[in-house]
């Protein structure tokens, strides 16, 4: 029973808990937009009074395309918003950090591997390595 209760008590569960809630209540409020605001300026514009009740039928069945249309407008607002604020700048983040990140590897001119920048023979084929070369000093 302790090992379940560790299992809850970490910190990644409980992170992972709270975006989820965050993420439903977050489509709740795209989709509200979107059937309350959006899809009724495009019916006005169309001249239909509901767009969502938009329909065709087939052999007495009924097909709700402007349902469909709502939803596929609620996933492109929804897949934009995780884009652009949340994987756009994650992935600004990372290269920043790999960018002022200080090298400590090099490859090896022989095989190409890379080994340590200290390394005066490589680790995968034991061929000499020449010290990398210091950068020149800039004048203050």
């Amino acid at each position: 029973m302790s090992g379940f209760q560790k299992f809850l008590m970490r910190g990644n569960l409980i992170d992972l808990a709270i975006a989820v809630v965050i993420g439903v209540a977050f489509s709740a409020v795209v989709t509200a937009l979107v059937t309350d605001v959006i899809t009724p300026l495009i019916a006005a514009i169309g001249g239909q009074p509901n767009f969502a009740k938009l329909e065709f039928k087939v052999h007495h069945s009924t097909f709700l395309y402007g349902s469909f249309i709502n939803a596929l407008i609620t996933f492109i607002i929804i897949a934009a918003v995780v884009y652009f604020v949340i994987v756009l700048p994650a992935t600004k983040i990372v290269a920043r950090a790999e960018r002022n990140q200080e090298a400590t590897d090099r490859a090896c001119p022989e095989c190409l591997s890379q080994i340590p920048i200290a390394a005066k023979r490589c680790m995968y084929c034991t061929s000499v390595v020449e010290p990398p070369a210091q950068p020149a000093a800039q004048p203050s």
